[in-house]
Parts: C-alpha cells; structure tokens; sequence
C-alpha cells in the first residue's frame, strides 16, 4: 500500500516508521532537517522496554511531481492540516483515503473539502510518543488505533486496519469511533487547557481546590454537550478518569503548557474550541464560559501577551473563586 504521513514529529514519526516495515511510505515534513536526517541514516523509534529499531521511509519537503498515494495520515497540528494538504494535493487522487487520528473533533468537516465523505477516516490512537531529536521517536507506550467512516458501510475499512495491525499498530475499525474521540477528549479540553492557561503542571489542578473546581466545570460543559449530540457520558466516572491522570503525573507538562510557554501556536482551538462550535449548534446552546474562556487563549502565546504589553503577576484567583494567589496573564 502506498502511504503518505503528514509530518515528522512525535506521532507522524512513529506511524511512518512502523508502516514502512511492509509498506512504501512517504513522510512529509517542512523541516528540512529532519527529512535530510530520515533520509540520511533513517527514523530511529526508542521502544519503552529501552531497545530502539531504525526504519526506512522516504522523506520529503515537498510531493510535487509524486503520483497519488493510497492513503494519506495527518499528523499536523490541526490548524496546520487544510495547508498541508494544499500544498500536497498531487498526491491526492480519487481512489486516495485521507485519515485523521489528531487531538479534537470536527476535522471531518476540513477533510471534505479534499475528497468525498466516504474516503474519509476518522479515528483515534492510544499510542503516545515524543521528539528525541532529529530523526528520533521516543515511543511512550503501545495501545490500539480505533478507524471509524463519516458515512457508509465501517466495513470498507477493514483493509487498512488489517495493513496497520500487520506493522505492529494493532486496529480496527468501529462503528462508535465518534464516541472514543470525545471519550479522549474529556483530558484536554479541562485539565490540559489549564496546565497552559495558568502554566502550571498537571499535579495542580487536581491538588489546588480552585483549579480543580474549574477543571470540573469543563468536564460538565463537555459531558453536556456530547450527551445533546447523542453520546451519553458518566460525569462522575470522567471526573475520576481526569483526576487519576493528574495524580499519576504531577509534574506533567502538556503540550498546550509548552506551546504557550515557548511562543508556538497551541491546538487549543482545535480541542477546547470544538465543544464551543458544538455546543453552539441549534439542537444545544450550553453556558460556553469555561470552555470558551479555554479556546479564547487560541492564537495567543506567552510571546505575544508580552509584546501587547501583558505580563506574568501573581493575583487573586478571582475568575476561579477564592483568594489564594496564582500565575495568570494580566493581559491589556
């Protein structure tokens, strides 16, 4: 199967490298770095257990001139993804499949503007992986990839879950998909938006009674909006599924953390903002605060709240209730 990744980071390099044990693979990336460095001496996947395994796809920064792919993984961070895919569409062809496994909802809609719903595969993974450097996967630990359809029979999918499962990705395909991606979910869009709204590690929301206060109206707001879109979800189990993460990393730093810490742009838009979007549909309108104030902080970084003349002060948690003091932008 010819089989195109988009980007080489944490999970683009792992997915790439494990499908290319039986398949031909195509990582793209814009970091000419990194595809000088996969081409040069391979991707290098360190396994949990300590031992590592080099691999072979072919990278590139650009596909113009390539023939269209099989199936296309996005690994982007989604605001990058419609770009991405812009600047690939040569390799996009009418029997080509396009696949997102990305944090968040809704990337279905975006994907329809490149092939028809029914090439169109949604997902999630339980595999977590971050950069070593250039050319190298940390992989964190192993799990299964669930592949769900937008529309039609789940069944057609079944020939790349098997082409996955082969390359050691254990798949398969579900007609319940849309509810594993919210299930996934329910972490990011309260305790991971927090850790980078108040750029604090995971072990505070849980342990400060104010932080965790908020960390549970954003679970009740998600809980609430999944339940009017037909997805049914115990408040109390998800409270306790979230709590348990916090506690079993305390010094957890997510992703969202670093981004606004390091000036990046955060996919904050991508995971809290879509139980905005769906919560403002018309079959439910939801007292969007928490989860609106989470995706307000979209496009701004720490960079930025600087250069508008914020800055980092100690204050009364005040939107958060209760007067102990925390870190938290000052804005304009």
């Amino acid at each position: 199967m010819k089989i195109a990744v988009l980007g080489a980071g944490a999970m683009g390099g792992l997915y790439s490298a494990y499908l290319s044990r039986h398949n031909e693979v195509t990582v793209i990336d814009v970091n000419a770095q990194v595809v000088e460095k996969i081409n040069a001496d391979g991707l290098e996947v360190q396994e949990p257990d300590g031992t590592s395994q080099v691999y072979h796809p072919h990278a590139v920064l650009s596909t113009e001139g390539m023939a269209p792919v099989d199936l296309i993984v996005v690994f982007v961070k989604a605001m990058f993804s419609e770009s991405a895919l812009n600047n690939n569409r040569s390799i996009i062809g009418p029997e080509t499949y396009l696949m997102t496994l990305q944090n968040g909802s809704g990337h279905e809609d975006m994907l329809g503007k490149f092939v028809p719903q029914e090439h169109i595969i949604i997902g999630t993974t339980q595999h977590n992986a971050s950069v070593a450097g250039f050319g190298v996967t940390k992989h964190g630990g192993s799990g299964m990839t669930h592949m769900g359809c937008v529309t039609g029979d789940v069944k057609r999918l079944q020939k790349f879950a098997d082409a996955f499962t082969a390359c050691g990705l254990d798949a398969d395909v579900s007609d319940g998909v849309q509810k594993m991606i919210w299930n996934k979910m329910f972490t990011n869009v309260s305790a991971s938006a927090l850790t980078g709204a108040l750029q604090v590690p995971l072990g505070f929301i849980s342990a400060d009674e104010h932080a965790w206060k908020l960390c549970c109206q954003l679970i009740r707001e998600a809980v609430d909006v999944a339940a009017a879109l037909g997805m049914d979800f115990d408040y109390d189990e998800k409270v306790a599924e979230v709590k348990a993460v916090c506690d079993k990393s305390p010094n957890g730093l997510t992703s969202i953390y670093a981004d606004l810490r390091d000036g990046r742009r955060s996919e904050v838009d991508t995971i809290s903002g879509s139980i905005v979007r769906a919560g403002v549909r018309p079959a439910y309108r939801p007292r969007a605060t928490a989860s609106w104030w989470a995706s307000s902080m979209r496009w701004r970084t720490v960079r930025e709240h600087k250069r508008a003349g914020a800055g980092w002060k100690h204050c009364p948690r005040e939107g958060i209730e209760g007067g102990t003091e925390v870190q938290v932008y000052t804005g304009r």
